[in-house]
């Protein structure tokens, strides 16, 4: 009976996204080459793996509403990261311990074993008055249909730790064990916890990997490990930072312990649309992260979900970035190389100098476009570089890059007559003779990366289509570009 019902929520999901894709496809927001779901509402990634030579995406999805709701497991397939086959809804609430209204299957992993390819999930169920999360699994043997394990779930929250916060599991296998790290919370302060085992069925709990003393947070969401080099990664999104959203940590792994000792922090992204990063490894060794380019409505700028949840959709996915270690064991996150197949006409310039008067950057028809720029520091004397992107009739996006101040910030509150808020970063200037600007513009959104890639900002833009220029300008005194280069983006989503 419960796995009869597992197929008949999906069956009747799949219905509701026939009903709806045709109508969605044309909406006047939907992005041009960045991951979306077909109708309906997504936000985190979950069980990003390449897995018998195919790219797959599972998701969060609601297909019944362009905002949060029960959620279940979408999924898409692809052979390079842009081109994506949707498949049938891999998991839909069915169960007492995954089908609360406002729950669902919350975020996971997936791993390979066997031959067969495993999703872990957080399960949400309500006993009595309270609202309680537990570790879940799911199987496969072709990594299309899927089926949930019997003795679910797998793990529960340990005494003393909050139900309601006990989620997003992470599970990796190192030696002979495989290895699972949940969010979790306790004395209103964030905890991730790490478990062990050796058939991915019976776990044991190990230790607190990592934990905040308020420093971040009070809650660890979509919490992600991996090694690199010689060190290991901890990436996190913390509830209750302010405006930080995608944190990262390097440091050393005790798997004796079980213990996580982390010697140098950063962030993968400033922007306020950049939540949730998960990453995986792919067929070429390369780690990649994806991340939920939206926000959620506790954030400090807010507003609502915007546009897009009127014409029956809400969320996209950021474009996928290459993780890389730098020789001081600092990140860099490198949009993926396949995105250059994707470009379209070329339009590239050398040596320019711009003053107040602004200098055009658009490739393609200004909406959907790629521009990289390498600022000559040396002999540049402005005190600031604004890029002003997706302008027309008074609005505008600006981003300032503030030489002076050592500060990089994205103001969107003229952009579109509705969005807000203005990132902010430190711009790393110290040393450096050249400063790199690389920006992808898309239909509802902007992504401009600096400084090698490490000083990153996402935002959501919801601009018309007949916001299409974009310049650069100088203030106070002279920019000088060793090249500016654009292009056009080709669409390469079902819109």
């Amino acid at each position: 009976m419960s796995k009869a019902m597992h197929i008949k929520n999906i069956s009747r999901a799949q219905d509701e996204i026939t009903s709806k894709k045709a109508s969605v496809k044309g909406a006047k927001m939907r992005q041009r080459y960045h991951f979306m779901a077909e109708e309906g509402w997504i936000n985190d990634p979950n069980g990003l793996t390449f897995f018998r030579g195919k790219y797959h995406y599972f998701y969060q999805f609601n297909p019944y509403d362009s905002y949060w709701g029960a959620m279940h497991w979408g999924h898409a397939v692809s052979s390079d990261l842009l081109h994506w086959e949707y498949l049938p809804i891999a998991l839909a609430p069915s169960e007492p311990y995954d089908n609360h209204e406002r729950g669902g299957c919350f975020s996971g992993t997936s791993i390979e074993h066997d031959g067969k390819l495993y999703l872990f999930y957080t399960g949400t169920a309500k006993h009595g008055d309270e609202f309680a999360q537990t570790q879940c699994m799911a199987y496969s043997e072709d990594g299309l249909c899927f089926e949930k394990y019997d003795n679910n779930p797998v793990i529960a929250a340990p005494p003393g730790y909050d139900q309601a916060n006990f989620r997003d599991p992470k599970v990796w296998k190192h030696g002979d064990y495989y290895y699972m790290l949940c969010g979790a919370k306790k004395d209103n302060l964030a905890k991730a916890l790490i478990y062990k085992s050796k058939d991915l069925l019976e776990w044991e709990f190990m230790n607190v990997l990592f934990e905040s003393r308020g420093e971040y947070g009070y809650m660890f969401e979509c919490p992600d490990f991996f090694p690199m080099d010689d060190k290991y990664v901890l990436m996190f999104s913390p509830m209750g930072l302010h405006e930080r959203t995608a944190v990262y940590l390097v440091g050393d792994m005790d798997y004796k312990t079980g213990k996580f000792i982390p010697t140098g922090t950063g962030e993968i992204d400033w922007g306020f649309d950049f939540y949730a990063a998960q990453s995986f490894l792919d067929g070429a060794g390369r780690r990649i992260v994806v991340a939920w380019a939206n926000a959620w409505d506790w954030m400090p700028w807010w507003k609502d979900w915007g546009p897009t949840y009127q014409e029956d959709w809400c969320g996209a996915y950021n474009i996928p970035r290459e993780v890389r270690m730098m020789p001081n064991h600092t990140l860099q996150f490198v949009p993926i190389k396949e995105l250059e197949e994707l470009r379209g006409e070329k339009q590239e310039y050398f040596d320019i100098k711009i003053q107040e008067t602004p200098f055009s950057i658009s490739g393609g028809d200004g909406v959907s476009f790629e521009s990289k720029l390498v600022l000559d520091l040396e002999q540049t004397t402005a005190k600031r570089i604004l890029l002003k992107l997706r302008c027309k009739g008074g609005k505008e996006s600006l981003i300032c890059l503030d030489l002076q101040k050592a500060e990089m910030t994205f103001d969107r509150n003229n952009s579109d007559g509705w969005s807000k808020g203005c990132s902010r970063s430190p711009l790393s200037l110290k040393n450096k003779t050249m400063l790199d600007i690389h920006i992808f513009s898309d239909q509802s959104s902007i992504e401009v990366f600096s400084s090698n890639y490490q000083n990153n900002h996402s935002c959501n833009v919801f601009a018309s289509s007949e916001q299409n220029q974009n310049f650069v300008m100088a203030q106070e005194g002279e920019a000088v570009f060793k090249s500016i280069v654009s292009w056009g983006i080709n669409s390469c989503m079902d819109r």
